[in-house]
């Protein structure tokens, strides 16, 4: 996809990436507002917005939910210009618009990475895949009773280069939510997971979860109780030899951990989420610059900190904000 300028950015940095998603009639609401809202919580949050979307079908027009719901689609273009495509699953495992392999070849050629969810899923492998491909337990075991070729995974999603085949329904803003991650920074994404009061990011080898089964948000309890340390204290922040004390381990381990996960510090990542809270304020409420910086654990230079990470004072920002109302 051509890059789109951004005055804000270095010449040749990337300043937005465009999703394509496909829908078909009968297609679930579940999967689309799990990606659509993951993408406007994240141009919310972020003060550029990172994401642009465009809703498609086969034949373009207005097409239906298994709920009742429309939504109007453009159609499918042979030359797609597009960094990402979903495909959003449907209540019928046999509709003949989820049979999309021509369709998948056009993107992927051109440099997209593709998202089949659910039935999509099953269809692709069905005609096109490895029995090491995803797709929703419900669906592999209809065609498993019908004779198919393939045992699919029952991970979340499995990624094969360009295609990504994934289960859908609620984990298809697990799928979403890290695919943001790529682009924005961690706290960003966790501050529109806590929006989303989204409590467990899964990555895509967690299995597809049953009742009872116990998640934790990152895998590693210690660092899921830092973090919830770190989001219980965003006013006062405690200095990083408390949490380690009240965690029982060393600076270096804790150090380890954050750089294994988020390839950061643990006061950076404090910081960073501080921020991402800030600038949510920012761009929500009526709260002053000076209240904000308090309420985030910036009491002085809030000011200077939010520059040097967003490259746009709080104060530059209200006053973009304000100039795009009223437009």
């Amino acid at each position: 996809m051509a890059e789109k300028p951004d005055p804000g950015k270095p010449e040749g940095v990337k300043a937005q990436w465009h999703f394509d998603i496909i829908t078909a009639p009968g297609f679930v609401l579940l999967e689309l507002a799990s990606v659509v809202d993951v993408l406007r919580l994240a141009n919310r949050v972020c003060p550029r917005p990172p994401f642009t979307y465009a809703y498609r079908s086969l034949k373009g027009g207005t097409i239906v939910s298994s709920s009742g719901a429309s939504i109007p689609t453009q159609p499918v273009t042979r030359q797609p210009d597009a960094d990402y495509l979903f495909v959003i699953g449907n209540t019928d495992p046999d509709q003949p618009e989820l049979s999309l392999g021509r369709v998948v070849s056009d993107y992927t050629y051109r440099g997209a990475q593709v998202f089949l969810l659910a039935e999509a899923a099953s269809r692709y492998i069905d005609e096109h895949g490895t029995p090491d491909m995803a797709t929703h337990w419900e669906n592999a075991s209809i065609f498993r009773e019908r004779g198919a070729r393939f045992e699919a995974k029952l991970s979340i999603a499995t990624e094969q280069g360009p295609v990504v085949t994934c289960a859908g329904m609620g984990a298809t803003a697990d799928i979403a939510l890290a695919v943001i991650g790529r682009h924005i920074s961690g706290p960003a994404k966790m501050t529109v997971a806590d929006i989303m009061l989204h409590e467990h990011i899964r990555d895509f080898s967690s299995l597809q979860p049953f009742s009872g089964a116990k998640t934790t948000t990152t895998g590693d309890a210690r660092l899921d109780q830092c973090i919830k340390l770190m989001q219980a204290n965003i006013e006062d922040p405690l200095p990083i030899n408390q949490l380690v004390e009240e965690l029982g381990m060393s600076n270096r381990s804790l150090e380890r951990k954050f750089k294994t996960f988020f390839g950061t510090t643990p006061n950076g990542f404090y910081r960073e989420m501080r921020l991402a809270k800030a600038n949510n304020l920012l761009l929500n409420t009526t709260m002053s610059v000076r209240e904000i910086g308090l309420a985030c654990g910036f009491p002085n230079g809030f000011s200077s900190v939010y520059k040097s990470f967003f490259g746009i004072t709080p104060f530059a920002l209200r006053r973009q904000k304000r100039h795009s109302a009223l437009r």
